[in-house]
């Protein structure tokens, strides 16, 4: 899988399984979790650690996606499961991928979602306008008209869009990716020290031996 490109055959395998069929590390000891997974496969150790914005006493999860990428479009509705039921010293944060400059106006999206306190609301619909209506929400214009309709006011969430707080946060956003050394999406990283890439429901279950790991350090 080379950097910055999409692999499909790491997701493919992943997705054949379920957390269900995991369920099984749970019965093990921490110990016995993390010699189950394969360091280079199943998970990245940093060489370097990356930035972390959560408090102390904190686990920060981060999710790197792209609204365009069907294997993030399918795995959202298995992270929002998660999210629902993870610890509660675990801080997950959505965290959109810039691959190229073609991604910056779908990562000032997000940002301006959250911003206005949308992401709930319209996150997963994003998801679907692209991957099921088949819209093209690649480019500022296209990206504010179709917000628009969703009928939120177009002239406050140009404003939102094109703020220096959002083009911050997705510099941000483009250094964590840098520093996880984010390959393809969706991928996952864990306390700074971790990245997990994309394999379906298994990343989860790869995260949650990861997070017990770091509960130990």
């Amino acid at each position: 899988m080379q950097r910055r490109d999409f692999s499909r055959s790491v997701l493919a395998v992943g997705a054949t399984t379920t957390l269900g069929g995991l369920a099984a590390l749970g019965h093990s000891s921490a110990q016995a979790q993390m010699a189950s997974l394969k360091e280079g496969t199943d998970f990245v150790r940093l060489g370097r650690p990356a930035p972390v914005d959560a408090p102390a006493g904190q686990i920060e999860v981060l999710e790197f996606f792209a609204y365009t990428c069907i294997h993030c479009y399918n795995f959202e509705p298995v992270m929002a499961a998660w999210i629902k039921k993870k610890p509660a010293n675990v801080v997950v944060k959505h965290t959109p991928v810039k691959f190229s400059e073609a991604f910056v106006p779908m990562q000032k999206l997000y940002y301006a979602l959250q911003a206005m306190d949308l992401v709930d609301k319209l996150h997963e619909r994003v998801f679907s306008a692209i991957h099921v209506d088949k819209l093209r929400l690649t480019t500022a214009e296209a990206i504010t008209d179709w917000v628009a309709k969703q009928g939120v006011n177009k002239a406050k969430f140009t404003s939102v869009f094109n703020s220096f707080a959002v083009a911050g946060k997705a510099n941000r956003a483009s250094q964590l990716q840098d520093a996880y050394q984010v390959e393809g999406t969706p991928a996952l990283g864990v306390a700074g020290r971790f990245y997990v890439p994309g394999q379906g429901p298994r990343s989860i279950v790869v995260a949650e031996v990861l997070i017990a790991e770091m509960r130990k350090a």
